[in-house]
């Protein structure tokens, strides 16, 4: 499953070379231009590490970075923040602010990148590598196969991505629209009760007679991998 960037940049030929480079490295890319915006798609898009602007228009990258961290649903999110201050003084404050990462412009494409995998790596292991894993099941995004304790779990395409973005995150409530965009993507139309099938066919799949169910439903909100579940 690739991790999702969300980009906040207001110079257009900056944001352009971040598109195209993110997504030849495999990432999903969410470009914006202004903090209002940001604060927008992060709640729409649900990224998995944000690369923040300094200087924006209408609202700072600085105090996008300070609300993300009052926020309770924001307060992990990894930030990277990206600008042309190069002074001690300006980074620390940067970084007090609570970001995870600091790049000075004009970068390196290949440390940007070296950096968000990084990045991703402490703050989120089960997106940053092959293989995902909580409690007895594993997940190989390489070979496309599934475990439970010592026993082979056969999952069709659409199922083995559920699983997947369920095991990133152990505990997170997805709401049905969110995994609409994670799974199908934000091009194709499904309607949200489809999730609710394909959630009962990975169910099936996964608990035997007497197993626990490792997916929690929670009314009225959507589906989430029981943060308590060990196997």
């Amino acid at each position: 499953m690739a991790a999702k960037v969300l980009v906040v940049e207001d110079e257009a030929a900056i944001s352009q070379l971040l598109d195209y480079n993110l997504g030849a490295e495999g990432f999903e890319v969410v470009i914006v231009e202004d903090g209002d915006e940001a604060l927008l798609a992060i709640e729409e898009n649900d990224p998995d590490i944000v690369l923040l602007d300094w200087m924006l228009p209408n609202v700072s990258g600085v105090e996008i970075c300070r609300r993300l961290r009052a926020r309770e649903a924001t307060r992990a999110l990894p930030v990277i923040m990206l600008t042309a201050r190069g002074e001690e003084e300006d980074r620390l404050r940067g970084l007090d602010t609570g970001a995870d990462d600091y790049v000075t412009k004009p970068f390196s494409m290949s440390e940007l990148v070296a950096r968000i995998r990084a990045v991703l790596r402490r703050s989120n292991p089960a997106i940053a590598g092959d293989v995902a894993s909580f409690g007895d099941i594993t997940l190989d995004r390489n070979t496309m196969r599934v475990r439970r304790g010592d026993r082979d779990i056969k999952l069709g395409p659409t199922e083995f991505r559920l699983l997947d973005v369920l095991l990133q995150r152990p505990g997170r409530v997805y709401s049905r629209e969110q995994l609409l965009d994670r799974v199908w993507g934000q091009d194709i139309y499904v309607e949200a009760r489809t999730v609710d099938v394909h959630i009962g066919r990975l169910r099936k799949a996964l608990k035997r007679k007497g197993e626990v169910d490792p997916i929690r439903t929670v009314r009225s909100a959507g589906y989430a991998f029981d943060e308590t579940y060990t196997g």
